[in-house]
């Protein structure tokens, strides 16, 4: 990258690279000034500098170049000379333009120097057999070669400009200027594509304008200059769309104006206005829409009758008769009859939008929206006198399709009135932004009308016509056209008819469709059938209760509700799933399509490149062999004028012979190969003469030069002698300065002896200090840092020493536990088995006062004989046993009635009791059979919860052994279980 002082020699290298042919290398230097960080400052130069850039990157066709290039130079002269800028964009679009003209006009001119009336003879083979390949006309292959590349450059450079100058309220002038180029060049050249490109840029440029609104340099857009130039802008893009029949982008066109508008808040003036809805008669005329068409004419009215004030009266009822003859072409039915909710919400956000459009109403809120109609359009004409100012055609015109009723005769007195309403228009000549007004166009929506009307009336005096009596009625329309104006007629409900071409007729009525008809004629045959049997069979009135009618009623509703619910959830869901299904296999095929498809192309696409490049390659060769011919040709020419020049005998090889490439480039060889000879031998003359010459010199000179050094010896002798004597003197008269002063300053060498010590002693007593001092101060440091440790050693100490305290007395304390719950463990052991002993001796001493109970009573019943063998049993029933006492005797001995109980209960096991020694909360159950005692089943006693059995008979004690323990209760009785309270231990 090439670095310059200053931008003038940056001009001046690229002019000189200019002039020997290196365009590239010029561009290159001119680029690296531009985009240099070194010259960010506007100076005058600049501007010089950017002309010959442009001018470069025009010639070469360097369209990147020029963008960065001013992108840059706007950058630097932004906020200094924007002027400058200015005329530098200018320069480029005027290079632009002026090299694509040339282009042009070099493409015209090839083509008409090629209109000849011997196309053979002038053409060569090759330019033939390229023609024949490419299969390509001459004029095509010229714009190819010579304007579609300046074409696609000058494209590219209205785009980089407005790119460049979009969003800068410094260059909005410079802005609307070139879109309005753009424009033209799109117009003039047909290019739909850019055209298309460009309304999208402007589109994008105004999108990026409202959302960045804190750029600097931002337009403002509720400035009136501002305002007018993006409007001028907007109508220009307006115009050439329809001028192009892009009638799509011509109506985006009308929502951007719209839109721009709706942004400030403003109405545009008149004279914009006017062709605000000339251009939207047209659009909504091509789209058919002819009820939006309608109301634009009659906007378009209002502003012509109320601004214009040189309107004349012939221009005024053109227009009135353009607005009377666009309402009545609106088709007189609804078309939205029929329509699905989902089509019936899309139209009325479209007829929101239309009345928008149509009314330019600024107010986007759904209450100021009126419902375009047309019966609500033809009453507006009439009250506002727009029927009053049109032609005497147009108002009979009006008052027969609209008011009369003529079934036979209205077709024969329409025609002659479109006949003449077929002849009116032409150019306006008091309204100039209003185009060509033909009313020719509205005849066939007449004609249509008139055959509606006539269907209309004919329906409601007749009920059978004859399909020949109504062809002779509509005479502009055959009866195939009348079949289809009468089926979109029936589909909107606007008449009801039949045509039955077996019988040759048509059938009017009231009724509506077949199809409507059959939608409910099982549910009138229903209710048909119950009148009648009700009349044959009349109802038998009994006073029933409602309840007897309607049992059940409610549940079987619900149920078949519920029913119908599921089986319409179930419908849907198949419906969604037969959908989806659908649409995977239609995106499956849509992309299996586009797959081929890709590969097709794909494989179009490498065929046609491989051709094109074998052709290009093709021509290359055979260029380059023209070329070559063409060279050689020149060499041998130049030769035969040099050796004319010499004098030499010409010998011309390019009359008689047959010329051939390699005889050429053989002769050329022999022909250079002698001359280099030639000049050889001219070469060693020369330098042989030059040699003798130059010996000559030398022998001569030879003397003249010892003599001069000689005398330069002489002479630099003197010199030197002269120079030592002069320096022996300087050297005595410094040694002489020296001595005086050494002299001078001896008498103060003892006062520089004291001071030097002084100094010293003072500085190593300060030293000594300072070393003391520090000293100390890294002794106290050292000191201190030893005490903290200390202190931490300490802590740390004192941390573990408390630690290992701790966890020795949780281990003391665990083994004291241990210790504790193992005495308590063989303390229970030890009362349990005094418990145990205890018990049993109380049961032994309680069976014998049993026996000896027995034995009284047995006695006092007089039954002593028997009670002397029970003594002997007494050994048996007083051992203990585990099992319990043994079942009551079945022979007629008395049993007690705890006996008998113990006996019949002895399956089932004893309830519980709480155990006496466990805590006091816990109340007693219902007290068992003290006589029984289970197996034990638990170790522990007095655990505070719930005693087993066992504990309940352990705990049952005479009163004598309770006292031992402390229990303070009183002695049961012998044959009674003890009912006293002991107080638990804890």
């Amino acid at each position: 990258m090439a670095t310059f002082s200053k931008p003038e020699n940056a001009l001046k290298r690229a002019e000189e690279l200019m002039n020997v042919g290196q365009k590239q290398d010029a561009l290159q230097a001119l680029h690296d000034l531009i985009t240099s960080k070194r010259h960010r400052a506007w100076q005058k130069p600049y501007e010089k500098i950017m002309l010959k850039y442009i001018e470069l990157c025009v010639d070469m066709r360097k369209g990147r170049y020029a963008k960065d290039g001013l992108i840059q130079y706007r950058i630097v002269c932004q906020q200094v000379n924007v002027t400058s800028l200015e005329e530098v964009i200018k320069y480029f679009m005027h290079l632009s333009t002026e090299k694509a003209e040339q282009a042009r006009s070099q493409a015209q001119a090839l083509e008409e120097a090629l209109d000849v009336d011997d196309l053979e003879a002038d053409k060569r083979p090759e330019d033939l057999m390229l023609s024949y390949v490419s299969g390509e006309k001459g004029k095509d292959r010229s714009d190819r070669e010579l304007v579609t590349p300046w074409f696609k450059f000058l494209w590219e450079t209205y785009r980089t400009v407005l790119e460049i100058l979009r969003n800068n309220s410094k260059l909005e002038a410079l802005y609307a200027m070139t879109a309005h180029r753009a424009f033209q060049f799109c117009k003039q050249y047909k290019r739909t594509t850019e055209f298309r490109r460009l309304c999208e840029i402007i589109r994008n440029h105004l999108v990026n304008l409202n959302k960045y609104r804190d750029q600097r340099d931002r337009p403002d857009l509720s400035a009136p200059e501002s305002l007018q130039l993006y409007l001028d802008t907007r109508f220009e893009q307006l115009k050439i769309a329809t001028e192009l029949e892009l009638w799509q982008e011509a109506f985006r066109s009308i929502e951007d104006i719209h839109g721009l508008m709706w942004m400030v808040k403003k109405t545009p003036k008149p004279s914009l206005m006017v062709i605000y809805y000339a251009k939207l008669t047209e659009i909504f005329w091509i789209s058919a829409s002819h009820l939006y068409h309608a109301y634009a004419w009659l906007k378009l009215f209002t502003l012509q009758k109320s601004f214009n004030k040189n309107l004349s009266q012939k221009d005024l009822q053109m227009i009135a008769s353009s607005v009377i003859l666009a309402a009545l072409s609106v088709a007189p039915y609804d078309r939205t009859w029929g329509l699905s909710h989902l089509e019936l919400e899309n139209e009325k956000e479209r007829n929101s939008r239309m009345v928008n459009l149509i009314g330019f109403n600024l107010e986007a809120k759904p209450e100021n929206r009126e419902v375009l109609s047309r019966s609500a359009l033809l009453s507006e004409l009439v009250s506002k006198g727009v029927l009053s100012c049109a032609t005497q055609e147009v108002k009979d015109l009006y008052h027969l399709l609209e008011h009369e009723f003529l079934p036979l005769d209205i077709a024969s007195k329409v025609q002659p009135l479109v006949t003449k309403i077929s002849k009116l228009g032409g150019k306006l000549a008091s309204a100039s932004s209003i185009p060509e007004v033909q009313l020719s166009q509205y005849v066939p929506a007449l004609e249509k009308l008139a055959a509606l009307r006539l269907l209309q009336q004919v329906s409601q005096v007749y009920q059978t016509m004859k399909i020949e009596n109504l062809s002779q009625m509509i005479t502009f329309f055959d009866i195939s056209m009348v079949e289809k104006i009468s089926v979109d007629a029936v589909k909107h409900n606007f008449i009801a008819m039949k045509v039955d071409h077996m019988k040759g007729v048509v059938l009017f009525g009231n009724m509506g469709l077949e199809s409507d008809g059959l939608q409910d004629h099982l549910t009138i045959l229903a209710e048909s059938l119950n009148k009648a049997r009700a009349m044959i069979y009349p109802p038998v009135k009994k006073d029933l209760k409602l309840g007897e009618l309607l049992q059940g009623l409610g549940e079987t509703v619900d149920k078949e509700h519920k029913r119908l619910l599921a089986r319409k959830s179930i419908i849907e869901k198949r419906k969604e799933e037969q959908e989806r299904q659908l649409l995977e296999l239609e995106r499956e095929e849509e992309s299996k399509r586009l797959r081929i498809q890709k590969i097709t192309e794909e494989a179009e696409q490498k065929r046609l490149a491989a051709e094109f490049e074998q052709r290009r390659t093709a021509r290359r060769r055979e260029e380059i062999e023209a070329l070559e011919l063409e060279e050689q040709r020149a060499l041998l020419e130049e030769r035969e004028k040099q050796r004319a020049r010499k004098g030499g005998k010409k010998k011309t090889i390019l009359d008689g012979e047959k010329l051939t490439k390699p005889m050429l480039m053989e002769w050329a060889l022999h022909e250079q190969l002698k001359e280099r000879q030639e000049m050889e031998k001219k070469l060693q003359k020369l330098a042989k003469t030059l040699d003798y010459l130059e010996r000559a010199k030398r022998e001569e000179a030879a003397p003249l030069i010892e003599a001069a050094f000689q005398q330069r010896l002489v002479e630099e002798k003197v010199v030197h002698e002269r120079e030592q004597q002069l320096e022996v003197e300087l050297s005595r008269q410094h040694h002489d300065g020296d001595l005086r002063e050494k002299n001078r300053l001896a008498r103060m060498l003892d006062n520089k002896y004291i001071f030097q010590e002084n100094v010293i002693i003072r500085r190593q007593s300060e030293f000594d200090r300072h070393r003391a001092e520090r000293e100390e101060r890294i002794n106290q440091i050292l000191e201190a840092r030893k005490q903290e440790r200390e202190v931490k050693r300490k802590k740390i100490f004192f941390v573990r020493s408390e630690e290992e305290r701790l966890r020795k007395l949780r281990e003391e304390e665990e083994a004291r536990k241990r210790e504790e719950a193992e005495r308590r463990r063989k303390e229970e052991a030890e009362r349990k088995a005094k418990l145990d002993e205890i018990a049993l001796k109380q049961r032994q001493r309680e069976q014998e006062l049993e026996e000896k109970e027995r034995v009284r009573r047995e006695s006092l019943f007089g039954k002593s004989s028997e009670g002397s063998s029970r003594p002997s049993e007494s050994p048996a029933i007083s051992r203990p046993s585990d099992q319990g006492p043994a079942p009551a005797s079945k022979t007629e001995k008395y049993v007690p009635r705890f006996r008998r109980q113990s006996g019949e209960g002895s399956v089932a096991a004893p309830h519980p009791e709480p155990d006496r020694w466990a805590a006091s909360n816990k109340p007693p159950s219902s007290e068992p059979d003290r006589w029984v005692r289970p197996a034990p089943q638990s170790d522990h006693f007095g655990s505070g919860s719930g005693a087993s059995p066992q504990d309940s008979d352990q705990s049952r004690v005479p009163s004598q052994e309770s006292e031992r323990w402390g229990s303070g209760g009183s002695k049961p009785e012998p044959w009674r279980p003890s009912r006293a309270r002991t107080t638990p231990r804890g």
